[in-house]
Protein backbone atom coordinates (compact mmCIF):
# COMPACT_ATOMS: atom_id res chain seq x y z
CA UNK A 1 0.00 0.00 0.00
CA UNK A 2 1.27 3.48 -0.86
CA UNK A 3 1.67 6.02 1.94
CA UNK A 4 1.43 9.72 1.14
CA UNK A 5 0.81 12.86 3.15
CA UNK A 6 -2.73 12.86 1.74
CA UNK A 7 -3.57 9.28 2.69
CA UNK A 8 -1.83 9.07 6.07
CA UNK A 9 -4.05 10.06 9.00
CA UNK A 10 -6.74 8.93 11.39
CA UNK A 11 -6.24 6.33 14.12
CA UNK A 12 -2.73 4.87 13.86
CA UNK A 13 -1.95 2.73 16.93
CA UNK A 14 1.49 1.51 17.91
CA UNK A 15 1.06 -2.19 18.61
CA UNK A 16 2.81 -3.91 21.52
CA UNK A 17 5.08 -6.93 21.06
CA UNK A 18 3.93 -9.86 23.24
CA UNK A 19 6.80 -11.80 24.85
CA UNK A 20 6.66 -14.93 26.96
CA UNK A 21 8.46 -15.22 30.30
CA UNK A 22 11.66 -16.27 28.52
CA UNK A 23 11.57 -13.25 26.20
CA UNK A 24 10.44 -15.07 23.06
CA UNK A 25 8.03 -13.25 20.74
CA UNK A 26 4.52 -14.69 20.58
CA UNK A 27 3.71 -14.13 16.92
CA UNK A 28 0.22 -15.60 17.14
CA UNK A 29 -0.76 -13.22 19.92
CA UNK A 30 0.86 -10.34 18.03
CA UNK A 31 -1.17 -11.14 14.93
CA UNK A 32 -4.36 -11.20 17.03
CA UNK A 33 -3.54 -7.76 18.45
CA UNK A 34 -3.05 -6.37 14.94
CA UNK A 35 -6.38 -7.85 13.86
CA UNK A 36 -8.12 -6.39 16.92
CA UNK A 37 -6.72 -2.90 16.22
CA UNK A 38 -7.81 -3.02 12.58
CA UNK A 39 -11.30 -4.09 13.69
CA UNK A 40 -11.40 -1.05 15.99
CA UNK A 41 -10.90 1.20 12.97
CA UNK A 42 -7.13 1.65 12.72
CA UNK A 43 -6.06 3.31 9.47
CA UNK A 44 -2.44 2.08 9.76
CA UNK A 45 -0.37 0.12 12.30
CA UNK A 46 3.04 1.03 13.75
CA UNK A 47 5.27 -1.98 14.49
CA UNK A 48 8.44 -1.79 16.62
CA UNK A 49 7.76 1.60 18.09
CA UNK A 50 7.93 2.57 21.76
CA UNK A 51 4.93 0.41 22.64
CA UNK A 52 6.55 -2.46 20.75
CA UNK A 53 9.73 -2.23 22.88
CA UNK A 54 11.83 -1.38 19.87
CA UNK A 55 14.98 -1.10 21.99
CA UNK A 56 14.75 -4.86 22.66
CA UNK A 57 14.21 -5.96 19.03
CA UNK A 58 16.88 -6.94 16.52
CA UNK A 59 16.55 -6.67 12.75
CA UNK A 60 15.31 -10.24 12.06
CA UNK A 61 12.66 -9.88 14.77
CA UNK A 62 11.46 -6.63 13.25
CA UNK A 63 11.14 -8.29 9.89
CA UNK A 64 9.12 -11.19 11.32
CA UNK A 65 6.81 -8.80 13.18
CA UNK A 66 6.20 -6.67 10.10
CA UNK A 67 5.58 -9.80 8.02
CA UNK A 68 3.02 -11.01 10.56
CA UNK A 69 1.30 -7.62 10.62
CA UNK A 70 1.22 -7.38 6.82
CA UNK A 71 -0.21 -10.88 6.58
CA UNK A 72 -2.92 -10.14 9.16
CA UNK A 73 -3.76 -6.82 7.55
CA UNK A 74 -4.22 -8.51 4.17
CA UNK A 75 -4.11 -5.16 2.42
CA UNK A 76 -6.65 -3.44 4.65
CA UNK A 77 -4.22 -0.95 6.22
CA UNK A 78 -0.54 -0.06 5.67
CA UNK A 79 2.11 -1.17 8.15
CA UNK A 80 4.88 1.13 9.41
CA UNK A 81 8.14 -0.36 10.68
CA UNK A 82 10.17 1.37 13.37
CA UNK A 83 13.75 2.13 12.31
CA UNK A 84 15.07 4.38 15.07
CA UNK A 85 18.60 3.76 16.38
CA UNK A 86 21.58 5.69 17.77
CA UNK A 87 23.74 4.80 14.75
CA UNK A 88 23.02 5.19 11.04
CA UNK A 89 24.15 1.60 10.37
CA UNK A 90 21.54 0.15 12.72
CA UNK A 91 18.83 2.52 11.51
CA UNK A 92 19.47 1.37 7.93
CA UNK A 93 19.54 -2.27 9.06
CA UNK A 94 16.17 -1.90 10.83
CA UNK A 95 14.69 -0.03 7.85
CA UNK A 96 15.81 -2.71 5.41
CA UNK A 97 14.39 -5.46 7.64
CA UNK A 98 11.03 -3.69 7.88
CA UNK A 99 10.83 -3.13 4.13
CA UNK A 100 11.80 -6.75 3.44
CA UNK A 101 8.89 -7.72 5.69
CA UNK A 102 6.50 -5.66 3.59
CA UNK A 103 6.29 -2.35 5.44
CA UNK A 104 4.75 0.52 3.47
CA UNK A 105 6.81 3.10 5.33
CA UNK A 106 9.14 3.78 8.24
CA UNK A 107 8.71 5.46 11.61
CA UNK A 108 12.02 7.15 12.49
CA UNK A 109 13.31 9.31 15.33
CA UNK A 110 16.47 11.37 15.04
CA UNK A 111 19.55 9.62 16.38
CA UNK A 112 18.17 8.36 19.71
CA UNK A 113 19.94 8.73 23.04
CA UNK A 114 22.48 11.19 21.61
CA UNK A 115 21.00 13.94 23.87
CA UNK A 116 22.11 16.66 21.46
CA UNK A 117 22.69 16.79 17.73
CA UNK A 118 23.59 19.71 15.49
CA UNK A 119 21.38 20.53 12.55
CA UNK A 120 24.13 19.25 10.27
CA UNK A 121 24.13 15.91 12.11
CA UNK A 122 20.33 15.65 11.87
CA UNK A 123 20.34 16.46 8.15
CA UNK A 124 23.18 14.02 7.49
CA UNK A 125 21.36 11.24 9.36
CA UNK A 126 18.13 11.57 7.39
CA UNK A 127 19.71 12.29 4.02
CA UNK A 128 21.92 9.21 4.47
CA UNK A 129 18.94 7.07 5.45
CA UNK A 130 17.00 8.33 2.43
CA UNK A 131 19.88 7.39 0.14
CA UNK A 132 20.15 3.92 1.69
CA UNK A 133 16.46 2.95 1.53
CA UNK A 134 13.59 4.05 -0.67
CA UNK A 135 10.50 4.43 1.50
CA UNK A 136 8.14 7.08 2.88
CA UNK A 137 9.18 8.25 6.34
CA UNK A 138 7.07 9.32 9.29
CA UNK A 139 9.33 11.49 11.40
CA UNK A 140 8.95 10.92 15.15
CA UNK A 141 9.61 13.85 17.47
CA UNK A 142 9.61 12.72 21.10
CA UNK A 143 12.17 14.44 23.32
CA UNK A 144 11.25 12.21 26.28
CA UNK A 145 12.00 9.03 24.33
CA UNK A 146 14.78 10.08 21.96
CA UNK A 147 16.78 12.22 24.32
CA UNK A 148 16.60 15.20 21.96
CA UNK A 149 13.83 17.28 20.48
CA UNK A 150 13.35 18.65 17.00
CA UNK A 151 12.77 22.39 16.69
CA UNK A 152 10.57 23.62 13.83
CA UNK A 153 13.65 24.68 11.84
CA UNK A 154 15.16 21.22 12.39
CA UNK A 155 12.02 19.63 10.95
CA UNK A 156 12.13 21.97 7.96
CA UNK A 157 15.74 20.97 7.29
CA UNK A 158 14.92 17.25 7.48
CA UNK A 159 11.94 17.67 5.14
CA UNK A 160 14.30 19.13 2.54
CA UNK A 161 16.51 16.01 2.41
CA UNK A 162 14.22 13.02 3.10
CA UNK A 163 10.85 11.72 1.80
CA UNK A 164 8.93 12.61 4.97
CA UNK A 165 5.16 12.26 4.54
CA UNK A 166 4.15 12.56 8.18
CA UNK A 167 5.22 13.61 11.65
CA UNK A 168 4.34 12.06 14.99
CA UNK A 169 4.60 15.12 17.20
CA UNK A 170 4.96 14.20 20.87
CA UNK A 171 6.34 17.43 22.30
CA UNK A 172 4.05 18.40 25.18
CA UNK A 173 3.82 22.04 24.15
CA UNK A 174 0.77 23.58 22.46
CA UNK A 175 2.75 26.56 21.18
CA UNK A 176 5.17 24.17 19.47
CA UNK A 177 2.33 22.05 18.04
CA UNK A 178 0.56 25.17 16.78
CA UNK A 179 3.67 26.31 14.92
CA UNK A 180 4.27 22.83 13.49
CA UNK A 181 0.73 22.59 12.10
CA UNK A 182 0.88 26.14 10.75
CA UNK A 183 4.25 25.66 9.04
CA UNK A 184 4.01 22.08 7.83
CA UNK A 185 0.34 21.05 7.93
CA UNK A 186 -0.11 21.49 4.17
CA UNK A 187 3.14 19.72 3.35
CA UNK A 188 2.98 16.63 5.58
CA UNK A 189 0.47 14.84 7.76
CA UNK A 190 0.95 16.04 11.34
CA UNK A 191 -0.10 13.37 13.85
CA UNK A 192 -0.63 14.02 17.55
CA UNK A 193 1.19 11.96 20.18
CA UNK A 194 0.16 12.58 23.84
CA UNK A 195 -3.40 11.46 24.55
CA UNK A 196 -4.68 14.75 25.91
CA UNK A 197 -3.50 16.53 22.73
CA UNK A 198 -5.69 14.42 20.44
CA UNK A 199 -8.93 16.44 20.42
CA UNK A 200 -7.38 19.93 20.53
CA UNK A 201 -4.58 18.94 18.17
CA UNK A 202 -6.93 17.64 15.49
CA UNK A 203 -9.13 20.70 15.96
CA UNK A 204 -6.02 22.79 15.19
CA UNK A 205 -5.39 20.87 11.98
CA UNK A 206 -3.58 17.63 12.83
CA UNK A 207 -4.62 14.75 10.53
CA UNK A 208 -5.00 12.15 13.29
CA UNK A 209 -3.13 10.53 16.14
CA UNK A 210 -0.46 7.99 17.00
CA UNK A 211 -1.15 7.79 20.71
CA UNK A 212 -1.64 5.28 23.51
CA UNK A 213 -4.87 4.69 25.36
CA UNK A 214 -7.84 5.27 23.03
CA UNK A 215 -7.76 1.63 21.84
CA UNK A 216 -8.68 0.60 25.40
CA UNK A 217 -12.02 2.35 24.87
CA UNK A 218 -13.03 0.12 21.96
CA UNK A 219 -14.45 1.07 18.54
CA UNK A 220 -14.83 4.73 19.50
CA UNK A 221 -11.05 4.97 18.88
CA UNK A 222 -11.76 4.80 15.16
CA UNK A 223 -14.27 7.67 15.36
CA UNK A 224 -12.16 10.14 17.32
CA UNK A 225 -10.54 11.88 14.34
CA UNK A 226 -13.92 12.67 12.80
CA UNK A 227 -15.38 13.70 16.17
CA UNK A 228 -12.47 16.07 16.82
CA UNK A 229 -13.16 18.00 13.60
CA UNK A 230 -16.76 18.68 14.65
CA UNK A 231 -18.19 21.20 17.10
CA UNK A 232 -17.31 20.15 20.67
CA UNK A 233 -20.06 18.20 22.36
CA UNK A 234 -20.75 16.64 25.73
CA UNK A 235 -19.66 13.30 24.24
CA UNK A 236 -16.35 14.60 22.89
CA UNK A 237 -15.55 16.47 26.12
CA UNK A 238 -16.24 13.36 28.20
CA UNK A 239 -14.15 11.22 25.84
CA UNK A 240 -11.26 13.70 26.00
CA UNK A 241 -11.38 13.54 29.80
CA UNK A 242 -11.37 9.72 29.81
CA UNK A 243 -8.44 9.60 27.37
CA UNK A 244 -6.51 12.10 29.52
CA UNK A 245 -7.09 10.10 32.71
CA UNK A 246 -6.09 6.84 31.05
CA UNK A 247 -3.00 8.35 29.41
CA UNK A 248 -1.77 9.98 32.61
CA UNK A 249 -2.43 6.79 34.56
CA UNK A 250 -0.53 4.60 32.12
CA UNK A 251 2.43 6.97 32.05
CA UNK A 252 2.66 7.01 35.83
CA UNK A 253 2.95 3.27 36.46
CA UNK A 254 6.02 1.08 36.01
CA UNK A 255 8.52 1.31 33.16
CA UNK A 256 7.04 1.79 29.71
CA UNK A 257 5.22 -0.14 28.27
CA UNK A 258 4.52 -2.37 31.30
CA UNK A 259 1.37 -0.48 32.29
CA UNK A 260 -0.03 -0.49 28.76
CA UNK A 261 0.58 -4.22 28.41
CA UNK A 262 -1.10 -4.81 31.77
CA UNK A 263 -4.09 -2.73 30.66
CA UNK A 264 -4.43 -4.72 27.44
CA UNK A 265 -4.25 -7.98 29.39
CA UNK A 266 -6.95 -6.73 31.76
CA UNK A 267 -9.36 -6.14 28.88
CA UNK A 268 -8.64 -9.58 27.43
CA UNK A 269 -6.05 -8.77 24.76
CA UNK A 270 -2.93 -11.00 24.60
CA UNK A 271 -0.23 -8.42 25.35
CA UNK A 272 1.69 -10.85 27.61
CA UNK A 273 4.71 -9.40 29.46
CA UNK A 274 7.56 -6.99 28.66
CA UNK A 275 11.02 -8.15 27.63
CA UNK A 276 14.06 -7.66 29.85
CA UNK A 277 15.08 -5.12 31.17
CA UNK A 278 11.47 -3.98 31.63
CA UNK A 279 9.51 -5.81 34.32
CA UNK A 280 5.77 -6.43 34.47
CA UNK A 281 3.74 -4.31 36.90
CA UNK A 282 3.76 -5.54 40.47
CA UNK A 283 0.53 -6.40 42.31
CA UNK A 284 0.15 -2.96 43.90
CA UNK A 285 0.54 -1.09 40.61
CA UNK A 286 -1.79 -3.54 38.86
CA UNK A 287 -4.51 -2.90 41.44
CA UNK A 288 -4.09 0.84 40.97
CA UNK A 289 -4.42 0.36 37.21
CA UNK A 290 -7.55 -1.76 37.67
CA UNK A 291 -9.18 1.00 39.71
CA UNK A 292 -8.33 3.58 37.05
CA UNK A 293 -9.65 1.48 34.19
CA UNK A 294 -12.79 0.62 36.14
CA UNK A 295 -13.39 4.31 36.86
CA UNK A 296 -13.01 5.06 33.14
CA UNK A 297 -15.43 2.31 32.12
CA UNK A 298 -12.78 0.23 30.37
CA UNK A 299 -12.91 -3.10 32.20
CA UNK A 300 -15.44 -5.73 31.09
CA UNK A 301 -18.54 -5.89 33.24
CA UNK A 302 -18.22 -8.35 36.11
Amino acid sequence: MTLTSETFGGFVPAVVTPFDERGAIQLGAFSDLVGWLIDLGATAICVAGDNGESWALDAPERRSLVEAAVKRSAGRVPILGGASAPTLANSVRYAEASLEGGAAGLLVMPQTYVLKATRSELVTRFSSLAKAVDAPIVLYNSPRRAGLGLLPDDIAAVLDVAPVIGLKESTRDFAHLTEIIDRFGKRISVMVGPGYFIFPGIALGAKGYIATGPELLGPVAGRITAMATEKPSAESRALHTRITKIYDGLMGLGTWPAAFKAALNLIGQPAAVPREPVQALDAQATEKLKRLLDECGVLPAR
